[in-house]
């Protein structure tokens, strides 16, 4: 790649940064940032990894291959706004901004660019993100490979219609949340049990870690791994008795299915806000 810019310095697009380098993907040298204010954070960006922070922006978009939207979804109208006049039809877009659609980021460049939208997790910061990405027709099959080599830096990656990224963000954008609260209770019924802090610690995420990898390995479905480990009468099936009784699993569903129509909600809230600041 050319050149990537990244718009938005925050901790995705650092994890990205981290990743590409790591990955030797991208000379350091090639990738530039920029962001409305924090000098200090470009300073940091600079120090930590080599790569390039300015405000000059001509200087900043010449000859860019790839620009990355990180900042915060409620800045972008001013930030795409501002640097529109330098994108050209040659530019990939690809925005890390929740909630805001494709079309909005057509509507705030007044241009038909190639844009990708994604929605990577916060487990991005140490390479196992689970993101999805959904792209516009504008998007030519080697910016696909573009995308996906980038993404594969920081996890898994796979593209979806964008009509599926509200429940993407529910399961997987959210996901990592729901995984820590889990680890959250065991940790307390560790406690209440007598275990020592520190060694329930290390079952609890060795557990997580081993559990994941079977399933991921296993043909099996998680549902039969799970009564493999279920003996009548056993350990096992006297705790997911409880679960069954407290209805954990039906409260994980509609846990999933709440965040993704909140996501929904609240992506057609900003979108509409969006809109109205692009035309005062």
């Amino acid at each position: 790649m050319n050149k990537l810019v990244f718009v938005g310095a925050g901790s995705m697009a650092e994890a990205m940064i981290s990743g590409v380098i790591e990955n030797r993907l991208i000379e350091t040298e090639k990738i530039w940032v920029t962001n409305r204010t924090n000098k200090e954070k470009l300073t940091q960006l600079q120090q930590k990894y080599g790569v390039t922070g300015s405000y000059d922006l001509p200087q900043l978009f010449a000859g860019a291959e790839a620009v990355i939207l990180a900042m915060k979804p409620k800045d972008a109208a001013s930030a795409i706004t501002q640097i529109a006049g330098f994108l050209t039809e040659d530019t990939l877009i690809i925005s890390f901004l929740a909630g805001v659609s494709i079309q909005t980021i057509e509507v705030l460049s007044g241009k038909s660019l190639a844009i990708a939208r994604a929605m990577p997790n916060t487990s991005a910061a140490v390479g196992k993100s689970a993101t999805a990405i959904a792209v516009n027709d504008l998007v030519k099959a080697q910016q696909i490979e573009t995308i996906k080599q980038l993404f594969e830096t920081i996890g898994f990656a796979a593209f979806v219609t964008e009509d599926k990224l509200d429940a993407v963000t529910g399961l997987s954008g959210s996901g990592p949340a729901y995984i820590y609260y889990l680890v959250e209770a065991m940790e307390k019924a560790a406690f209440a049990i007598g275990l020592e802090e520190e060694m329930a610690k290390k079952l609890i995420i060795n557990t997580f870690i081993g559990a994941a990898e079977m399933v991921k390995s296993s043909s099996k479905p998680s549902q039969q791994l799970r009564k493999e480990v279920t003996s009548p009468g056993g350990t096992t099936e006297a705790g997911i008795k409880i679960l069954e009784e407290n209805h954990v699993q039906q409260a994980f569903i509609d846990c999933i299915q709440a965040a993704a129509a909140q996501s929904k909600k609240l992506g057609d809230a900003l979108s509409k806000e969006l809109h109205a600041l692009k035309h005062q």
